[in-house]
């Protein structure tokens, strides 16, 4: 068996879902070790979420200021290629920017194959400014080390491509067998009004700026935000309500309750609320960026938008005559692409070809 040593930092959120996702299909066929730190965002029972085969190794020096602390960047260097050492691994898969980063610093390549999943990369996500500058510097520099930037859809790919010199990408899936039992016995919320929602923390990438504008837009309508963040002040539209963080079960159940779901963000991924929702069969509008555009295909199976009014005029039509063959298509692109079984088995192909 190949020894394959996951890195990753960023434990919490769609991060960890994923990265523990393919730690679990990926142990039949490789041994795993999971090189991690636990964030606030980490569930406190974590280790219930990883197969009992999957080697764990705690990156002690992870979470403190990394990329912003020299003097424990270099710690965390001495911790990884230790780590390095004894695992000794024929495959080191970096998970996110800051894994990603001090990650490539720390191994050469030369004996290993090392592959980097940005997972989005924060100089788009953060939209602009001196500190998405600085992450673009940086990741075009170490773009010039020997590794191999595996993204998680083809826009993405796009993006790596002006920063490195190798790159792939293999589509993000949401594992259906646990979303479709999940969904079993949810009572829908029904509302009497046209709902429009979203989830997610409200912060800069989602740009709630941009939600409260199209809500503002379309006044007849009803707008959730399932969520909650640093932004709240600026979702001022009465109606726009704000629920703040829900159970899964009860998120689950408004978002089958809802009409449409609205991904307007800087950039991401690929979004696993997005490919869920295109599951249950909702009318979809995301913004026209990385991530999105690749999932979304504008008046085939959702709407990829540019400004609040194209949002704002989709909604419109929509209340008036619901695109039901939109939903349907995105539905049959999860079955078909967007899933865990089709990830899985792509990613059990290009280890293997390493």
């Amino acid at each position: 068996m190949k020894k394959i040593l996951m890195v990753c930092e960023a434990f919490g959120g769609g991060v960890f879902t994923y990265v523990s996702q393919l730690c679990n299909d990926m142990i039949d066929t490789f041994d795993i070790y999971l090189a991690y730190s636990v964030r606030p965002q980490t569930p406190q029972n974590y280790k219930d979420f990883l197969d009992p085969r999957i080697h764990l190794v705690e990156v002690k020096h992870f979470g403190k200021k990394s990329l912003t602390n020299i003097y424990n960047d270099f710690k965390i260097i001495k911790e990884l290629r230790e780590i390095k050492r004894t695992v000794n691994p024929d495959i080191i898969h970096l998970h996110s920017s800051i894994a990603g980063g001090i990650g490539r610093l720390a191994f050469s390549g030369k004996r290993n194959t090392i592959i980097y999943t940005p997972h989005g990369y924060a100089h788009i996500l953060m939209g602009g400014g001196k500190k998405s500058s600085l992450y673009k510097i940086m990741e075009k520099v170490l773009g010039k080390k020997k590794a191999i930037t595996l993204t998680c859809c083809e826009s993405e790919n796009d993006v790596a491509k002006t920063m490195c010199k190798t790159t792939a990408y293999i589509e993000t899936g949401v594992n259906l067998y646990e979303l479709s039992n999940s969904l079993k016995g949810i009572t829908t919320i029904k509302n009497e009004k046209f709902t429009v929602f979203t989830l997610g923390r409200i912060c800069l990438q989602k740009q709630p700026s941009l939600f409260n504008k199209i809500a503002e837009l379309v006044p007849e309508a009803n707008f959730i935000w399932i969520g909650n963040g640093e932004l709240e002040c600026e979702l001022t539209a009465p109606n726009i309500k704000i629920t703040g963080w829900k159970p899964r079960n009860e998120a689950l159940a408004i978002a089958k309750g809802a009409d449409a779901f609205i991904l307007c963000s800087f950039g991401e991924a690929i979004a696993m609320s997005l490919i869920e929702n295109m599951y249950m069969k909702k009318l979809v509008l995301v913004s026209n960026t990385m991530g999105n555009k690749s999932v979304i295909h504008n008046g085939i199976n959702g709407y990829v938008c540019n400004k609040a009014e194209d949002y704002a005029k989709q909604i419109k039509n929509a209340m008036v005559h619901f695109p039901n063959e939109l939903p349907v298509r995105a539905y049959n692109d999860v079955i078909e692409t967007y899933n865990t079984n089709i990830m899985k088995q792509k990613y059990i192909k290009f280890y293997s070809s390493l």
